[in-house]
């Protein structure tokens, strides 16, 4: 609205306004970004949740999020620090079987960018003394030097084999907990060590002499060789040997009839004494865990009323158990399949593994003397 000064007296009429404008002129190169982005005034405008450079930026942020998710699942993020080519051979131990199988089993997956490969059927474990046996021939087949090692060979045992072995070295994994396993038909639930180391000697011979049923002992037991064998009777039957066999195959026992039979894996010593009235055996914890859930006819019998923990072993409560050794024929070198595996097993996943089936790492053990030799 235009009005005249009040100090204007002239009486003349306002002329025309005149309006004065510049349109175009040269164009400068930020202004399309200028004007996309709206750095400069503009009018009001609602928005339900983000302006366009708003929407723009979480865009770009999500774009990055998802892009570093898909990494994460890729082969060679999910392989672990010592993955190594090859085919590695593993052996040994019946009772630590179960694990190995699975660590394996989980080895083979996370490192199939490095062309790994660990083949096991139903005769890979053969026992401990069998597995040593097999390294220690896989070692002079291939002629291995004296200060070298095998790079792809692996034997797992239950404590320290006997016998002389100069060119195998050792070293403690973990420690497997084992418990006697009985046929429910003898009528038993408890046996202290004195009734153990009888009934291996055969000063028992029927169940009705230590309160149980009259049904007649049948001894189920693992071969000389056995680690699970040696473990009990290092550590229960004060270093005897229970009597040997009766006959030579246990389908042979005599239902009625005090016997003794011998079996060559943990898998067909818990089947055999399910299946046999009377029997007793021994097996690696975890496995005779399992078996019971199946079989119903399986009983697992406490020591002295303490039953096959590892903290009852920790707390020197229960006297069944063995240290897991493994095995190589020298030292396996540096970068070897071997050498990979045994990292993984002790300081990767493969401690969950073992955990999961019920052992204890050495590196982790309060109380040492657990995985000591004996």
């Amino acid at each position: 609205m235009l009005e005249r000064w009040t100090d204007d007296d002239t009486g003349e009429p306002f002329p025309r306004p005149v309006f004065v404008g510049a349109v175009g002129g040269p164009r400068r190169w930020f202004e399309p970004l200028v004007r996309y982005f709206r750095f400069k005034l503009a009018r009001t405008e609602s928005h339900v949740f983000a302006s366009r450079p708003a929407w723009i930026g979480i865009g770009l942020l999500a774009l990055a999020v998802v892009a570093q998710s898909v990494t994460l699942f890729l082969p060679e993020n999910r392989t672990p620090l010592d993955c190594v080519g090859g085919t590695l051979h593993l052996n040994g131990s019946t009772a630590f079987a179960p694990a190995v199988r699975e660590a394996a089993a989980r080895y083979e997956e996370a490192c199939q960018g490095a062309d790994v490969s660990i083949p096991i059927d139903e005769g890979t474990f053969d026992g401990s003394g069998e597995g040593l046996a097999d390294l220690e021939k896989a070692g002079r087949d291939r002629k291995i030097e004296v200060g070298d090692g095998l790079g792809d060979h692996i034997t797992f045992a239950d404590g320290i084999v006997g016998g002389d072995h100069a060119r195998v070295l050792s070293r403690a994994i973990a420690y497997s907990v084992f418990t006697l396993v009985v046929n429910k038909d003898a009528g038993v639930g408890n046996l202290t060590p004195d009734q153990i180391r009888r009934l291996y000697a055969g000063k028992i011979t029927n169940w009705s002499q230590l309160g149980g049923e009259d049904v007649p002992v049948h001894l189920v037991n693992r071969h000389v060789t056995s680690g699970t064998r040696s473990a009990l009777v290092a550590r229960v039957l004060n270093r005897k040997q229970p009597l040997g066999p009766t006959v030579e195959n246990c389908a042979a026992l005599e239902e009625d009839t005090y016997g003794i039979c011998e079996v060559d894996s943990t898998q067909t010593m818990l089947e055999t004494v399910a299946a046999a009235p009377g029997a007793l055996g021994y097996s690696e914890v975890s496995s005779a865990a399992a078996k019971i859930k199946e079989d119903r006819h399986l009983v697992q019998l406490p020591i002295a009323s303490q039953r096959a923990t590892l903290d009852a072993v920790e707390n020197g409560d229960y006297p069944y158990w063995q240290t897991e050794f493994a095995y190589t024929y020298g030292e396996p070198p540096a970068g070897s399949v071997a050498a990979a595996f045994l990292t993984y097993l002790t300081d990767q996943g493969g401690r969950d593994v073992l955990r999961e089936y019920g052992n204890r790492l050495c590196s982790e053990v309060e109380n040492p003397y657990v995985c000591e030799p004996t």
